[in-house]
């Protein structure tokens, strides 16, 4: 996907933000810009909301518990956008921290990137997320929206799973 107007104005409302807030265990963000057909959503989570630890695996458990989580934040259905839209996933992209063997990071956080093509974009006025039932130690996740529609934000919770517009 190229990089649009949408998506720097979107960069540029998070970047206060991120200064401010930073690493928080238990919350996570999610940026999400609307493009023509295109919705991008970029997701970012402690790696101890998703394992429950933020360090390098220690035995076979973790690393199965490594794979889980990137497996469970590949999957297209952890968004849902509105049906009446039409949105095609494409594959997710997930990095997850790199245990390398050099000073292991004190922070470690969790990206992953889910890309749709949608033939009737204007249909598009939510975006609901099956995250929560993934992760428990997630309470929240911050949310910033920027699309033709103009910019908004909201705070996503098991309880409200959806970004609407």
């Amino acid at each position: 996907m190229r990089i649009s107007a949408a998506f720097l104005a979107l960069t540029a409302l998070s970047l206060p933000a991120l200064a401010e807030k930073g690493h928080v265990h238990g919350e996570g963000s999610l940026e999400v810009v609307i493009d023509k057909g295109n919705l991008s959503l970029r997701l970012e989570l402690p790696l101890d909301v998703a394992v429950g630890f933020e360090r390098a695996p220690r035995n076979d458990k973790e690393k199965a518990a490594l794979a889980a989580a990137q497996q469970a934040l590949s999957d297209p259905a952890l968004f849902a956008p509105t049906p009446a839209a039409g949105c095609k996933p494409e594959p997710a992209r997930v990095e997850m921290p790199a245990f390398d063997g050099r000073k292991p990071p004190e922070h470690a956080d969790i990206e992953a990137t889910h890309d749709f093509r949608c033939a009737t974009p204007s249909a598009l006025k939510s975006v609901e997320t099956t995250i929560f039932k993934h992760f428990k130690q997630l309470y929240r996740l911050e949310a910033r929206r920027a699309g033709p529609g103009g910019q908004g934000a909201a705070r996503l919770t098991p309880k409200n799973p959806v970004l609407a517009w």
